[in-house]
């Protein structure tokens, strides 16, 4: 195990980002396909293709999921994606046509000190997202960097540098569970003033520092603190197992899920969120699973997706800009 959500057979990830424009874009392949649905719970979502995902559209499955920086001008990753996807022969068919399906959702980071030369200028510069896209999905693995990459690379917390994070575990039933997570939060994943992450108590081999939870929590723990005005934010994932799921099954675990972004993160789920969550089934372990063995999966996935959140702010790197948030390591150090 490599404690990312590559340890689910059938999944690989690649990064492509772009240090001038601090942003990037992830991309989650799905060997074979995958049965996917999704969960949205933020006030303030972008997506593509995610009403093809409920359980009652016709298409079953899917061949990648798409996770991007760049609001909605990071809309455009999908189309590179779709573009490699049709290289490589993936889809359905339609009359001798390939379709690729890769859905889609985008975080808000447009604000980060990064040059956006497209918002100045929008008839001499193009966003860069496309090729992002196509880049990230010719990069797709088994191993893949954590922190300031991809979709996390201009991501935000209230007061710490976000980015990108993943976590695994195998369940008593014998599957394999993921999560992958970009943090870009309007809240805080810690508690109070820090170091210690509110996902603590769900930790594994000191994957986020080791600290837990501190002996007795802090008097402002719990005071509101979040991102004032017009702060757009969004943390965005996919998690997945290796069971056999119909694509209800998968809404249900995309909505348990949701359960460990609200375990990480302090508000979350907020009018100006756009909190999303994918949860894929790639079939490669066994056949049709009974509600308890499903219970199992969303608790196992609730607690990678809140492991994952603290990884991506705990391995992330601050940006090279005038008034750029620290980084948790440049705070609190290596531990």
């Amino acid at each position: 195990m490599r404690n990312l959500i590559t340890d689910v057979a059938g999944v690989r990830v690649g990064h492509a980002d772009d240090a001038r424009i601090a942003s990037g874009v992830t991309v989650a392949v799905f060997d074979g396909q995958a049965t996917v649905s999704a969960s949205v719970q933020g006030g303030a979502p972008g997506s593509r293709d995610i009403a093809l995902l409920e359980p009652e559209m016709v298409r079953q499955t899917i061949d990648a999921v798409v996770l991007s920086g760049g609001s909605l001008f990071g809309l455009d990753a999908a189309g590179g994606v779709v573009n490699v996807l049709s290289q490589w022969r993936l889809g359905f068919e339609i009359a001798g046509v390939r379709v690729p399906i890769a859905s889609q959702a985008i975080l808000f980071d447009l604000i980060n000190g990064g040059e956006k030369p497209w918002l100045v200028d929008p008839e001499k510069n193009r966003p860069p997202y496309w090729d992002l896209g196509r880049e990230a999905t010719l990069a797709a693995g088994e191993r893949f960097a954590l922190g300031t990459v991809g979709a996390g690379y201009g991501a935000t917390t209230v007061n710490l540098k976000g980015g990108l994070g993943s976590a695994s575990t195998a369940t008593r039933s014998g599957h394999v569970v993921g999560a992958l997570v970009a943090v870009n939060s309007v809240g805080s994943a810690l508690i109070g003033d820090g170091p210690h992450f509110w996902a603590g108590a769900y930790e594994r081999d000191a994957e986020f520092g080791g600290l837990g939870w501190p002996a007795s929590r802090p008097a402002d723990a719990l005071a509101p603190h979040f991102k004032g005005g017009a702060q757009p934010s969004t943390t965005i994932g996919l998690v997945a197992t290796d069971a056999t799921l119909t694509k209800a099954e998968c809404k249900r675990l995309a909505i348990m899920a949701h359960d460990g972004l609200a375990r990480a993160v302090r508000p979350t789920h907020a009018p100006m969120d756009g909190d999303t969550l994918f949860a894929a089934a790639t079939g490669r372990n066994g056949a049709a699973l009974d509600p308890v063995v499903l219970t199992e999966l969303g608790l196992a996935a609730a607690d990678c997706v809140a492991r994952a959140i603290a990884r991506g702010v705990f391995e992330a790197q601050a940006l090279p800009f005038a008034g750029a948030l620290p980084a948790w390591q440049d705070r609190f150090g290596r531990r």
